[in-house]
């Protein structure tokens, strides 16, 4: 079995999440995507951090997401007046990653989950959200996809299942965020 055989069901869990519609109806108010893309910016930032000082980008240029959500969050956001909420389950994530930051198998499987996806359904995604989308649009998607696959085995199951798990956890909190406005 592959890796993407056995977490098809957390991912399809993930998928299945009522935020992950409203990220695709193309209809998504861009003051809930700013909210989303600076929680996204603060989960994507400690990983890719901790993935780089473990060589896992050394030959993954272009693969880094974080700076590019940010600049979508600044140009849906500009002023950042009014602060935008913080979902509980990025401090969560954020302190796992930390306690998993000296182990580069364990970080990679978060690769995958993240920027695989961001590398497939993220093209969908867009064109369906405010702004340019910078946050989906990679130089050399196939090579990347490529090159993480090449990274990538069947051991890191368990470890993916927690990603796509947090992943839920988080659209959950979104779609909070997105009844409380």
């Amino acid at each position: 079995m592959s890796l993407r055989e056995l977490t098809k069901d957390n991912h399809a869990n993930a998928e299945r999440q009522e935020f992950v519609k409203i990220l695709f109806s193309g209809s998504i108010e861009p003051k809930l995507y700013a909210t989303y893309l600076i929680n996204q910016h603060a989960q994507y930032n400690l990983l890719e951090v901790c993935a780089m000082k473990a060589g896992l980008f050394n030959d993954m240029a272009g693969i880094r997401r974080a700076p590019a959500i940010y600049e979508d969050y600044l140009e849906l956001w500009p002023d950042g007046n009014e602060e935008l909420p913080a979902c509980p389950v990025v401090k969560e994530y954020m302190n796992y990653i930390l306690t998993i930051q000296n182990e580069p198998e364990r970080l990679m499987a978060h690769v995958y989950v993240r920027h695989m996806g961001d590398l497939a359904g993220g093209q969908m995604i867009a064109k369906r959200v405010p702004g340019q989308g910078r946050y989906y649009q990679f130089t050399d998607s196939d090579s990347l996809k490529n090159t993480v696959r090449s990274k990538i085995n069947d051991s890191m199951a368990e470890e993916a299942k927690i990603c796509f798990d947090f992943a839920t956890q988080f659209f959950q909190e979104m779609l909070e965020v997105h009844h409380a406005k």
